[in-house]
């Protein structure tokens, strides 16, 4: 099978006019590489960094554990002190804002007061890229976050022409202005839809035009403050059950006198992991680093401690500083580096632990099924049998994880590219390697 399939990756490569120069590349199936093409050179991972993020995590936070976000009150003010959950979302503020309503206060007199001390203040880690952007995928990081430190902007035309399309914020908030300049246009549109956000003054501008009859889209961008943020939408939440906050959205810490009211303790671990690997959200990745950090017994816990236990692990596997560099967990940078035997290594370490091995594999992408490889390998004969993550950036393409063959054979594989072809081409060269190892 060997020679056939190195054949066949050969002819893969050069229809699809990639330098095999540029790719590293491993297929193993048990204790044997089936495949091997610059086996030790280091390349920019891009997000398949998410698996060794994903290993260390495995390795050193229990599945059982939940992340607690809590509500105090000193019969002035109200405290909401976060515990680095990940996963923090609407519903779960609601489940906060309706234990407390129990609690019969219908006014708080003094300010709303976010306790995310737990973390350090660092929102932007220096090991990202440098140049910020108000996409989701760039959000902040906080021990109190809420809706992954995201606003939704949906937009669907309105009713008459020439008229402002409907431009809603969800969750509504008073943290942002929201300014509409958009117009209905029955045929011709003649400006693009832009959405701007200033952070520094919390406006989302919308302008552009929307064509009448069109679906209503969903645009993800993120905030500046997420201790504020999470503050603003907790007094919006109250507020819709008639309890007033007289005070402000302020950052402090929880004084020890204060009573603990309502705690909400966060989904299951497996299911977060799943949030960071199925849509290779960056967010997660470091909010679970900065986990690893806290949980070695740093406070406030930093992204620089959580990496290197990240680092730890890879080290106990028998990896060395020749084989990879990781500086950031999302793999969102240029610095980070690794190869194919790097990935192999760790890939195979998790598929030989029964304890995680089930859990990388349901938080991982399906492909032609969901998450990033949802589009990807439809109608073939890798459909459904390959479980792996996903890497981009420019110039970078990565695929990493297991194919499974239907007797029940598992390969574990590692594709990475770093050069000037199209990333298309690229991916599609990767997949079209599953379809024919999966054939």
């Amino acid at each position: 099978m060997a020679q056939g399939l190195q054949a066949d990756i050969k002819e893969i490569l050069a229809k699809h006019k990639i330098n095999p120069d540029h790719v590293g590349m491993v297929i193993s199936l048990k204790d044997q590489n089936v495949y091997e093409n610059n086996l030790k050179k280091q390349f920019i991972p891009a997000s398949i960094s998410k698996l060794l993020t994903s290993y260390s995590v495995l390795k050193n936070i229990e599945l059982t554990q939940k992340f607690k976000t809590e509500l105090y009150f000193d019969g002035k003010n109200l405290y909401l002190k976060g515990g680095g959950d990940p996963s923090f979302v609407s519903e779960n503020l609601w489940y906060l804002v309706n234990e407390f309503t129990r609690q019969k206060i219908g006014v708080i007199p003094g300010d709303i007061v976010v306790d995310d001390y737990y973390f350090d203040d660092v929102r932007f880690d220096s090991s990202r890229e440098s140049e910020r952007v108000d996409r989701s995928y760039d959000a902040p990081v906080g021990a109190m976050s809420f809706n992954w430190n995201s606003v939704n902007v949906f937009v669907k035309p309105g009713p008459t022409e020439n008229k402002e399309a409907h431009v809603v914020l969800d969750p509504q908030n008073t943290y942002f202005t929201l300014v509409n300049r958009t117009t209905t246009k029955a045929n011709k549109l003649s400006r693009e839809l832009i959405i701007d956000v200033n952070q520094k003054n919390r406006t989302i501008t919308v302008t552009g035009d929307v064509l009448k009859g069109g679906i209503e889209k969903a645009y993800f961008k993120n905030v500046a403050e997420p201790e504020l943020w999470a503050g603003d939408n907790l007094k919006a939440f109250l507020l819709q059950r008639n309890i007033e906050v007289k005070g402000k959205i302020k950052h402090g810490k929880t004084p020890s006198d204060a009573n603990k009211l309502v705690t909400f303790e966060s989904k299951s671990l497996s299911l977060i992991l799943a949030d960071m690997n199925k849509f290779s959200n960056n967010y997660v990745a470091e909010m679970f680093t900065k986990n690893l950090a806290a949980l070695s017994g740093e406070t406030p816990a930093t992204l620089s401690t959580g990496v290197k236990v990240i680092q730890k692990n890879l080290k106990e596997l028998g990896l060395t500083k020749d084989d990879f560099t990781v500086l950031n967990p999302s793999g969102f940078t240029r610095d980070n580096r690794a190869s194919a035997y790097t990935m192999g290594v760790v890939l195979k370490a998790m598929q030989n632990d029964f304890r995680y091995f089930p859990t990388l594999l349901e938080s991982l992408p399906i492909s032609a099924i969901d998450g990033t490889l949802k589009k990807r390998m439809k109608n073939t004969s890798a459909a459904g049998f390959v479980r792996a993550k996903t890497g981009y950036l420019d110039g970078v393409v990565s695929l990493a994880g297991y194919a499974g063959q239907k007797d029940g054979d598992i390969y574990r594989f590692a594709f990475l590219y770093n050069g000037p072809q199209d990333e298309a081409r690229v991916r599609e060269a990767f997949d079209q390697v599953l379809v024919s190892l999966l054939k």
